[in-house]
């Protein structure tokens, strides 16, 4: 079904029409979506869009911006259409291979930067680096970071290549396609693990907003039954590849903490000052400690 193309093609009747349209698909933010569309393809700002709504559209720009409303329609999500998503101020670019990095992620990285940003020269590991937000922004933020970035996806990867590159951090950070979850590095490699690695339970996954399963890849949130099997296994592997008085920091979901605490006490030789870090909204949202 074609969006229904305005008499007169202008800022303001291009998006009242592209607005509509989703709205009769139930997309959420059909405005804000339709926005996007015209500033991506327009090469303008929201400001543009306010001030200057009767400008023309040609049909040339309607005829590119019309197939991306139409996989808006869908369900398909915004940043994959637009082909980037903002995380710490940086625009990354995301495709259907990577995860769309998430505003609470960001507080892994203020908790990075508020323990190393003094220390110098360090070694960080971003494990399930997707986009390759995490290990870029660490680099970007600490020039003095040097580390790796690991993935097990082909497709992930080459995209985490891509925007290690073009924010300039390419001779600091190396991507290493490999799992996680195996014996990867030698003992005592690492100064810092942050790692956001999959964490939704099989009976979450299906209560997703659509979006996310239809879309988004279920191997990048989904490591087993319990949600819990990627975050166990990186507890004890971290204690071996972090150095004496290494930083471990893990994004989890909101119910894990006690669970994740638990594993760290089982450990208790090799961690100390392990702690729960909460997001803005209050729920639980990472694990961290430091390596004996």
């Amino acid at each position: 079904m074609a969006v229904h193309k305005p008499a007169q093609l202008t800022i303001q009747s291009t998006l009242t029409a592209f607005s509509e349209y989703l709205s009769g698909k139930a997309v959420d933010s059909p405005r804000l979506s339709a926005e996007l569309v015209l500033r991506k393809i327009l090469g303008i700002s929201r400001l543009d869009i306010l001030i200057n709504s009767d400008r023309k559209i040609s049909e040339d720009e309607f005829a590119q911006m019309e197939p991306l409303i139409l996989r808006r329609g869908t369900g398909e999500p915004a940043a994959y259409i637009m082909g980037e998503r903002e995380f710490y101020g940086r625009p990354f670019n995301v495709n259907s291979h990577t995860l769309i990095p998430r505003p609470e992620t960001e507080h892994l990285i203020e908790a990075v930067i508020e323990r190393y940003a003094d220390k110098g020269s360090f070694s960080f590991a971003d494990l399930g680096t997707g986009s390759g937000c995490i290990a870029t922004t660490i680099a970007a933020e600490l020039p003095k970071a040097h580390g790796v970035a690991v993935d097990l996806s082909e497709g992930a990867l080459a995209t985490a290549k891509e925007n290690i590159r073009i924010s300039g951090v390419a001779d600091r950070v190396k991507c290493i396609r490999a799992d996680f979850t195996t014996p990867l590095f030698k003992n005592n490699t690492f100064d810092v693990i942050a790692t956001n690695p999959p964490y939704v339970s099989q009976s979450e996954y299906i209560m997703l907003d659509p979006e996310v399963q239809q879309f988004e890849p279920a191997s990048a949130l989904v490591p087993g039954d319990s949600g819990l099997e990627h975050g166990i296994r990186l507890i004890t592997l971290a204690a071996q590849w972090l150095r004496p008085s290494g930083f471990f920091i893990m994004e989890m979901g909101f119910w894990q903490g006690a669970e994740f605490m638990s594993e760290f006490a089982k450990n208790a030789t090799q961690w100390r000052d392990t702690a729960i870090i909460k997001d803005l909204s209050g729920h639980d949202r990472f694990v961290c400690g430091y390596k004996v």
